[in-house]
């Protein structure tokens, strides 16, 4: 029928939409799950979608099968995204969701938890798409999320052993030790990270290190990284994660029996607390 509501939950790949995806399943039983796909996720994010398909009993609808990264990338003629320029969440997410619902009434259900009621996820302008937030409606916190995955059996995604925000392997909201790490476990989307940064900087008229250098200096427009290319700050890869583990150490001291996952988000704050898009990294 026309004036039938959907139910809509999205997954970033992240753990606090694919706890409430877990924790929706049997209140929400027509419950339509749908990830966007950059075609730049991280391989951990692919696989963990997969396993929580198992977990829900259904499959998580794939949004922009024919329209990813490197489609918008050549529409923007080369210009890196960045959080002055977020084009990637805009025609990656955004545009995608509310495309698919049309103008069907429906609800979305977003994963903000109850410890961070002050943070937006998508919400919609649109008319037609009202939000709900379960776990702030719950009192469910990050304590809740987890228990959530572990009682699931799913737990958290692996890629959290180093990197705290779901979302493409060259997010420009990593932190430099994320960027590490996505070099020493990925080395092939580093490099291909690389590539594409390089090309952005060639084609704006910079050539060789020191033109990529001022480049850099110049903002995000031209590099992922604030203030440096990827080379360069691979180059400074002891300095960067003694700085991390120095972090990491300080963190677990002022809290004794701090999970890792808070432990390493609190150490990588100290790189760059930037808030990252939520749309994203839930």
């Amino acid at each position: 029928m026309a004036d039938t509501v959907r139910h809509i939950c999205g997954i970033s790949g992240g753990k606090d939409s694919s706890a409430l995806a877990v924790h929706l399943r049997d209140e929400v039983p027509d419950m339509e799950y749908f990830f966007c796909d950059t075609g730049a996720e991280l391989p951990e994010t692919y696989e963990y979608l997969t396993r929580l398909e198992v977990i829900l009993g259904k499959p998580i609808i794939r949004l922009n099968a024919h329209r990813g990264f490197d489609h918008w990338f050549e529409v923007f003629r080369g210009t890196l995204p960045s959080p002055q320029m977020r084009w990637c969440t805009k025609n990656m997410k955004i545009k995608p969701i509310e495309a698919w619902v049309g103008e069907a009434p429906a609800i979305s259900y977003v994963a903000i938890r109850a410890d961070e009621s002050n943070r937006k996820g998508y919400i919609s302008t649109k008319p037609n798409i009202r939000t709900r937030f379960p776990f702030i409606e719950g009192g469910i916190d990050r304590d809740g999320v987890t228990r959530i995955l572990e009682d699931a059996g799913i737990g958290l995604p692996t890629y959290y052993e180093w990197r705290t925000r779901s979302g493409c392997y060259f997010c420009f909201y990593q932190r430099k030790a994320e960027w590490i790490g996505l070099a020493e476990r990925h080395p092939d989307l580093f490099e291909r990270a690389v590539s594409i940064e390089q090309k952005v900087l060639r084609d704006a008229g910079f050539d060789g290190d020191a033109d990529f250098g001022s480049a850099a200096m110049r903002g995000r427009q031209y590099t992922w990284s604030g203030g440096e290319t990827l080379v360069d700050l691979l180059s400074r890869r002891d300095e960067i994660l003694e700085r991390h583990e120095t972090a990491m150490s300080r963190a677990g001291k002022a809290r004794s029996n701090v999970p890792l996952i808070e432990a390493l988000a609190e150490a990588l704050d100290e790189d760059d607390d930037t808030v990252p898009c939520t749309v994203c990294a839930l």
